[in-house]
């Protein structure tokens, strides 16, 4: 049995394609800083002063970006008008941790935004480590 030219090539691109998707979602997984090892983590400790320099800004008020209140942890596991962003117990699959480690394939995501007006800096490993840890014990 023998495959025209043109099938083996589509076969071939399919298969380089679907290899490249798998390689970029494993990159993402691999890149993110590993979560802290801290223990009892909680957002009015540890969470909240992060986010009340970095994100607090721009995510409180009466209007905040995206509809997302940073400044409560009631807030924060609401989410956005698209949906949460924190799985409490996966912080690799939270979105909000692809965001602050810029790992978010859409640029616009990536919190807080490179070059922005209020001069915010982006989050270091440690802190998003320790946001990792916060939610992969439970978001608390």
């Amino acid at each position: 049995m023998t495959m025209n030219p043109t099938k083996l090539t589509l076969v071939a691109l399919v298969a380089t394609f679907s290899f490249a998707i798998a390689a970029s979602a494993d990159d993402a997984t691999t890149t993110l800083p590993p979560a802290s090892t801290k223990t009892g983590v909680t957002y009015a400790t540890d969470i909240k002063p992060i986010f009340d320099v970095s994100c607090v800004k721009c995510h409180s008020g009466d209007r905040p970006k995206a509809r997302l209140h940073m400044d409560t942890l009631e807030g924060v596991l609401k989410g956005t008008k698209m949906g949460p962003v924190v799985k409490p117990g996966d912080s690799a699959n939270s979105f909000i941790i692809m965001a602050v480690a810029h790992l978010a394939k859409d640029h616009d995501s990536w919190m807080p935004p490179l070059n922005n007006r209020a001069g915010i800096k982006p989050l270091t490993p440690e802190q998003i480590g320790l946001i990792r840890a916060w939610i992969d014990q439970g978001a608390k």
